[in-house]
């Protein structure tokens, strides 16, 4: 089970000084929080960035006890950015650690997604005269599969494996 998006949106109030635990928020805060997050996650969709995130359709569909679909490496980032977003609404000042973890987060997710995906070979492309080992599967790459294990096992050819 990963991480919800009240998950994130405590771990922001966490870093911001403001814990559950000590001050009595109210449930209109942690939805303004939560519109925040979604905001935010459609802000970095637009900018290339796409880690997984549970976007809703619209802002009354978002619920804090949905899973956020984000992968290990983009938690931290992600409340971390979302509690800087957070800080001026709520009169506090973050350290500069915190907003140097958080650029550095934001980097390697854009560094990620800067980099291009894999692709799978079409299957009208010709394996050329150079490759020899065309007779035992046709003068043709294979045609492209949506099934991970196929590719996974050399069903397949991606074009990073040539």
């Amino acid at each position: 089970m990963g991480w919800t998006k009240r998950d994130l949106v405590n771990a922001a109030f966490d870093e911001l000084a403001i814990a559950g635990y000590e001050f009595d928020r109210s449930p209109e805060e942690d939805d303004a929080a939560l519109r925040r997050l979604d905001a935010m996650q459609a802000t970095w969709v637009g900018q290339g960035i796409r880690i997984g995130y549970a976007l809703p359709s619209s802002p009354s569909d978002s619920d804090l006890d949905q899973e956020s679909g984000l992968p290990d490496y983009a938690v931290e980032t992600t409340f971390l950015n979302l509690a800087i977003r957070m800080a001026p609404g709520n009169g506090k000042q973050l350290s500069p650690e915190t907003r140097r973890n958080a650029s550095d987060g934001y980097d390697v997710l854009m560094a990620d997604a800067a980099r291009p995906r894999r692709q799978q070979y079409s299957g009208t492309l010709p394996v050329g005269a150079g490759n020899r080992t065309w007779p035992q599967r046709g003068p043709f790459y294979p045609a492209p599969t949506n099934n991970p294990l196929e590719v996974a096992q050399g069903g397949g050819l991606d074009i990073a494996e040539e």
